[in-house]
């Protein structure tokens, strides 16, 4: 599915340089939703009926330090740029995968849900596969983190659930031939401080 397509960006992009700032537009690319709040009730307030609007908590950072050098520079707004270009992607990844559940579960048996499965992989990978080779390498790398961070589950517990074992085994060597794993785990308060961070300003539409 979208998450293993992704994983054919390495091999059409392997030789990308890190710091390159070549970005090949994307039509078909999904667009990311800036939500301000997550529902609204009615309630009754003094004998009036009002619509209550329940906000998303919104995140203020302090402000970024001075930057060591351009070479730290150009790579903050590379890494801001990959994650403006896979954080739709990663949403969209997520609900395909809560809707293919929800549907998984109207089927009769094992063999109807495993029909269904591999129809929809033929045409996701028809459907994804030459957009997401437009994308660099650094860019499918990001994609598969954020897959992590999206869903909550490292990119190989997800394939191995759709597909099973052997493929998403397949699939793990055939990433790290490339560099990446699809076990690594999200680590929004570490290593991947720096991305959390852009992934909420880019949600919250301040980046």
């Amino acid at each position: 599915m979208l998450i293993y397509l992704a994983l054919t960006t390495f091999v059409v992009n392997a030789e990308d340089n890190e710091y390159d700032d070549i970005l090949i537009p994307v039509v078909e690319n999904p667009q990311l939703k800036i939500q301000l709040y997550e529902g609204y009730y009615w309630a009754n307030i003094e004998g009036d009926t009002v619509q209550v609007y329940q906000m998303r908590p919104f995140y203020v950072y302090p402000p970024l330090k001075k930057f060591k050098n351009k070479k730290s520079e150009k790579h903050y707004w590379k890494t801001v740029r990959d994650v403006k270009r896979t954080l739709p992607y990663a949403k969209l990844i997520y609900d395909i995968l809560v809707e293919t559940y929800r549907y998984m579960e109207t089927l009769p048996d094992d063999d109807a849900r495993q029909k269904h499965l591999e129809k929809m992989e033929k045409e996701l990978f028809e459907q994804y596969k030459p957009i997401l080779k437009k994308l660099t390498y650094s860019q499918g790398k990001m994609l598969i983190k954020l897959v992590n961070r999206e869903c909550n589950q490292s990119s190989y517990e997800l394939i191995r659930a759709f597909l099973g074992s052997f493929r998403a085994g397949f699939w793990q060597t055939f990433g790290s031939i490339f560099g990446v794993t699809l076990k690594s785990e999200w680590d929004p308060e570490n290593k991947d401080a720096e991305i959390q961070r852009i992934c909420v300003l880019v949600e919250q539409g301040l980046l």
